[in-house]
């Protein structure tokens, strides 16, 4: 029998791998206790996403368990065995601005949590494939340090800096720099995971994505930017930029281009592997180009103001590099630009917030 555990199985890239997932394993196993609800408010609560999948599919099995239960978990992974192929971890406390309001439950949930789980891993399935759901905080501000050149509507690198053709790579240093607290409990899990492929010989994947986007998010102001944005166009609702006169830059890449990079990398998996992902230079924007976009496809003005604080650790300019990627798995490729990703964010999702 085939099983695939999604931890965050109801949230944008859980339940994207789910459904993937469910067209090929026997079981899906999926572990959410819908702790976003918590951080965020209830319109941020992905209850309904669970109940699109447990009706959608037949061999999905939901358990709202807390990662950082280690008893509940390793009953789990027990229960399925040497039957697990595959781990996905994408259960996380994801915003750097709530992280700082509730540190322990912030680092406990995204360094504990992934702690137990490879734990779990490691003693249950360990010829299984684990892969994680990274981050580009786990480098801090240091891609602020980046020569940057303002333009029209947005800030660029410098031409003649090595990053400036492909973006960022794996080889940016994650020291000396201030990662926000997000930012440093993602890197604690991130280098767990790191270690537990090196260390014990297991095949696991570490992801540091740029912004992971896509309709199945349940996008909030301190986190989901192209999700909230466009419901916020969508809807009327206040939308606040912070910083960098909005000419901040982000790559983003579409929730189902991620997990077929993830689905990739479990067929032929590397030991203690560690990509930078997103939508590089193929898919990127500023936030100025961001709300044109979501104007133009709503046809509707964005009510919005401007802050000039910025967030702490926030990036000015980032775009990943994912050429080492996809010198590993050559026949994977982006199938969404920017504009794709909000269409289909806006088609998919615009009766549920209207709701």
């Amino acid at each position: 029998m085939d099983v695939v555990v999604v931890t965050g199985a109801g949230g944008l890239v859980g339940s994207e791998t789910v459904r993937f997932y469910a067209r090929t394993a026997d079981v899906v196993v999926g572990i959410d206790n819908d702790m976003r609800a918590t951080f965020f408010g209830a319109h941020a609560s992905t209850s309904w996403s669970v109940s699109e999948l447990e009706a959608e599919h037949d061999n999905y099995r939901h358990m709202p368990i807390d990662i950082r239960d280690s008893e509940r978990v390793a009953e789990v992974f027990s229960e399925y065995g040497s039957d697990i192929r595959c781990v996905v971890h994408t259960a996380a406390q994801p915003s750097h601005d709530w992280a700082a309001s509730d540190p322990m439950t912030d680092f406990t949930v995204n360094a504990n949590g992934t702690l137990v789980l490879l734990e779990a891993y490691r003693t249950h399935c360990p010829d299984a494939t684990f892969i994680f759901t990274s981050t580009n905080k786990v480098y801090g501000d240091r891609p602020n340090e980046l020569p940057l050149v303002e333009r029209e509507q947005r800030w660029e690198l410098d031409p003649s800096h090595p990053f400036a053709r492909h973006g960022i790579d794996e080889t940016m240093s994650v020291d000396a720099s201030t990662h926000s607290l997000f930012g440093a409990s993602k890197l604690a899990a991130d280098v767990l995971t790191q270690e537990y492929g090196r260390y014990f010989g297991l095949n696991t994947g570490v992801f540091r994505g740029g912004c992971l986007t896509g309709p199945a998010h349940s996008g909030t102001r301190l986190h989901g930017f192209l999700a909230y944005l466009m419901r916020c166009t969508a809807t009327g609702e206040h939308y606040t930029v912070y910083g960098y006169k909005g000419k901040q830059v982000r790559d983003n890449i579409h929730s189902a281009d991620l997990v077929a990079a993830f689905d990739a990398f479990h067929r032929s998996p590397r030991s203690g592997e560690v990509y930078n992902i997103g939508g590089g230079r193929a898919s990127n924007c500023s936030m100025l180009e961001a709300i044109e976009l979501c104007e133009t496809i709503t046809g509707r003005k964005l009510d919005w103001s401007y802050e000039e604080a910025n967030r702490i650790g926030d990036h000015i300019w980032y775009v990943s590099d994912i050429r080492k990627f996809s010198s590993h798995f050559p026949a994977w490729r982006l199938n969404h630009d920017v504009e794709a990703i909000l269409k289909d964010i806006y088609e998919h999702a615009n009766e549920r917030w209207q709701q």
